[in-house]
């Protein structure tokens, strides 16, 4: 699966982009956030206020209770913002 990383998220992860494979007891996006904080201390502090990552599945938003079955790709960003 293909995750993609944006702004201070990336820059603490220190990657753009990735492809790993996911467990398969990993099934929503919230799993997978949770998955992620224990790769390394780097996804632990990029993804710990946990609340406010925000998440695309194939270029659409969806809430921490998405199932990520099927997806291709997978955004990680913070809150947007704007002005």
């Amino acid at each position: 699966m293909k995750l993609v990383y944006f702004s201070w998220i990336r820059e603490k992860i220190g990657r753009s982009e990735e492809e790993i494979e996911i467990p398969n007891t990993v099934s929503t996006v919230g799993e997978l956030i949770n998955y992620l904080k224990g790769v390394d201390e780097s996804y632990q502090r990029a993804l710990e206020p946990t609340a406010i990552i925000r998440v695309a599945i194939d270029h659409e938003h969806v809430e921490h209770d998405a199932s990520i079955a099927g997806a291709s790709e997978i955004a990680i960003f913070p809150p947007m913002t704007g002005g």
